[in-house]
């Protein structure tokens, strides 16, 4: 009896990104030799029971290798004086085309195949209702030719139980399960994965400990099925309970450790791993880049090319996903032809994921290109164009676009109204937004979730809307949670509205005592409105309750290199030339009517100390290396983790047109592109 309570052993941690010298397996999926197409599934373990077969590991449709003198149709087809060598090399032909069309989805061709037999086999029965058990929604199909299988062996009972398992009939699966009149190791796999994929541990737990033989496919839905549901606990105790540890277990953890933010655990495992396959190190890669981690994300997917491993879709998502995060144009732009390259060049997510990166990179011609290119668009394409046009303040490109989408017959869903939302806000243009979120629920049947009421809090407050946006919080369906509080606090800085920024950052700080934005937005209002007491007694309350702010930096990425600056920094290498450049400009801006916004230097301190610490925000300072370093006519790109201040945003404008570059700055919230002494925001953000 298993009881799944043995503690864990305390293992100490390892360092990890070192350069670990190649695990030599004759198996491994290390040698390139083992991906031989992109396409294929390189995880087959994962979907246990989908094609049950005679053996207790692998299905089979009954190929020409089936056909063996153990075979009991093959022998029949032998001894049988009437069927002779030409009808049997028939019959076996017509089940390899029935096989190659269920193989490629055209189950129509197959059944064609099918009617004109006028011999069936047992492979022949089977390979059909595998196919209807690949079609969701063909259960009644599949039970009538069940029903109609003249000699039903183990392997017929197994597709059908497979087919209601993945129709989701759980109940009708269990009550066939329990009427089968032989079960093998196929059968108990198929229910125990399919409990666990529902979710339904407590039954896929019973099946467990009640299987008579277990195998590495059976441990690895239990350990899969804990992972899934959050028991990452109970997934550790089965994974060391394991007897048969596959490598679909190892990944199993490895995405359970990196779902809980638990990377040291998840990096252990990875090194200590005897066989790694594609999606053990997309696990690895997409869990960095979950976590907040993305360069780590990115050295590791280098680390995997190096070892000749083949990416997919789903590495390429991620890093991309990463690229994106790290504003890595560059390296973005390598992937791009590294699909181009593959067979992932016509694939929609490949392309999406492009799309995706060259938006969030500011780099909108380029994305617009692929997105023409693409030819099967579907809603996620969509969304990405129109999200990308959004944060650009394209607002009515974006709109035109979701109309578009529209008149192609393309289903909008959630994420396409947060981001038509967005490019209303963007745009200004609010009663626009209140339409498009009216119509939301009534015209689309889409519900209104969180995001499209932050997106709207931000519609009326960016506007000067605040009692709209409150009385919209109070109409929530829900309880208001931190964003939307800590948007409407937002609103109330750019306002100078201290009553409703005090009932915001009230309200932000119950629901959440840790959070560092209700404190620095509110101690930001009153700094604006010289009430210094006020903004002492926040930081000191900051600091009795151990809140840290998150610093804010920049960072330009040039030559591939990418260059991080802080507030006042004082690390960088060409910290001199960057200052030297910068008095230079402070010099010329002046002469040209730039007044520094002292509102923004958030410090009790004298004028000229103010002027400093605005001139040496991290924005000013990536700015003016990029002005350095990046050649003329190459637009300059800056990046920033928090909102850009509003002197900054006066002083690029009067950057821009004296030395008549393009300037574009990405920020939490949108895209600003500033060329000839404008803002592509309109001075609306």
């Amino acid at each position: 009896m298993y009881h799944f309570l043995r503690k864990k052993r305390n293992q100490p941690p390892l360092s990890f990104l070192e350069i670990f010298p190649p695990t030599k397996h004759p198996n491994s999926s290390f040698s390139t030799s083992t991906i031989q197409s992109l396409d294929a599934n390189p995880n087959l373990e994962a979907i246990p029971a989908s094609f049950p077969s005679h053996s207790t590991q692998r299905p089979h449709l009954g190929t020409t290798n089936n056909l063996t003198s153990k075979h009991p149709i093959a022998t029949s087809l032998d001894s049988s004086p009437p069927f002779d060598q030409h009808h049997r090399n028939d019959v076996i032909s017509s089940n390899k085309i029935i096989t190659s069309y269920i193989r490629s989805g055209d189950l129509g061709s197959a059944l064609r195949v099918f009617s004109n037999m006028t011999v069936k086999t047992a492979v022949t029965w089977n390979s059909i209702l595998a196919g209807y058990s690949r079609n969701l929604g063909r259960i009644t199909d599949a039970q009538k030719l069940f029903d109609k299988i003249p000699e039903k062996d183990t392997v017929s009972y197994n597709i059908m139980l497979a087919c209601y398992v993945q129709n989701s009939d759980m109940e009708k699966a269990w009550s066939f399960f329990n009427s089968m009149p032989c079960k093998d190791t196929a059968s108990w796999n198929t229910m125990i994965s399919g409990f666990a994929q529902k979710g339904f541990m407590e039954k896929a737990r019973e099946l467990f400990l009640a299987m008579p033989e277990k195998n590495s496919v059976t441990w690895s839905a239990m350990i899969s099925g804990y992972v899934e549901c959050g028991e990452l606990e109970l997934a550790v105790e089965v994974f060391e309970l394991a007897d048969v540890k596959s490598v679909v277990a190892w990944t199993a953890m490895i995405s359970g450790y990196m779902k809980f933010g638990n990377i040291e655990r998840a990096e252990r495992l990875f090194k200590e791993m005897p066989v790694k396959n594609l999606v053990t190190w997309n696990a690895m890669i997409a869990g960095y880049v979950e976590n907040f981690r993305a360069e780590d994300g990115l050295k590791l997917f280098r680390m995997m090319l190096r070892y000749g491993i083949r990416p997919n879709h789903s590495s390429l998502s991620s890093v991309l996903l990463g690229c994106s995060e790290l504003s890595a144009l560059q390296l973005g732009k390598q992937v791009h032809q590294l699909v181009c390259k593959s067979l992932l060049r016509d694939d929609t997510t490949a392309g999406t994921s492009l799309i995706s990166m060259y938006c969030k990179c500011g780099v909108l011609d380029d994305a617009w290109k692929l997105f023409l290119e693409i030819k099967r668009k579907d809603v996620v394409t969509w969304n990405a164009m129109i999200s990308g046009y959004a944060q650009y303040g394209a607002g009515e490109k974006a709109l035109y676009l979701f109309e578009e989408m529209r008149g192609k017959g393309i289903r909008p869903d959630w994420i396409t109204f947060v981001a038509v939302i967005l490019a209303c806000n963007h745009a200004g243009l609010v009663d626009t937004g209140v339409k498009y979120f009216d119509s939301m629920v009534k015209d689309y049947g889409v519900e209104a979730r969180p995001d499209h009421y932050t997106c709207m809090v931000d519609l009326l407050g960016r506007a000067g809307k605040l009692i709209e946006a409150v009385d919209l919080i109070k109409r929530m369906p829900f309880k208001p949670h931190c964003a939307v509080f800590g948007t409407l606090l937002g609103a109330c800085r750019i306002h100078k509205n201290l009553e409703m920024a005090e009932f915001a950052a009230e309200n932000l700080l119950n629901l959440d005592p840790k959070s560092a934005a209700g404190y620095v937005q509110l101690a930001n209002v009153y700094a604006a409105m010289n009430k210094w007491d006020h903004v002492a007694r926040i930081r000191q309350s900051m600091k009795d309750n151990k809140v840290v702010k998150t610093p804010g930096y920049s960072w330009i990425e040039i030559m591939s290199i990418v260059h991080e600056f802080r507030s006042g920094d004082r690390l960088h290498p060409e910290l001199a030339s960057i200052h030297e450049k910068l008095n230079e400009l402070e010099k010329k801006m002046k002469l040209a009517g730039y007044v520094p916004d002292l509102e923004y230097a958030l410090h009790d301190v004298g004028e000229e100390q103010k002027e400093q610490l605005l001139l040496r925000h991290s924005e000013k300072l990536a700015i003016a290396l990029g002005l350095i370093k990046v050649t003329y006519r190459t637009p300059i790109r800056v990046f920033k983790n928090l909102r850009v201040c509003g002197d900054c945003h006066r002083a690029i404008k009067y950057i821009s047109a004296i030395e008549r570059r393009e300037i574009i700055v990405r920020d939490t919230v949108r895209f600003h592109h500033f060329k000839d002494g404008c803002c592509s925001c309109g001075d609306y953000w």
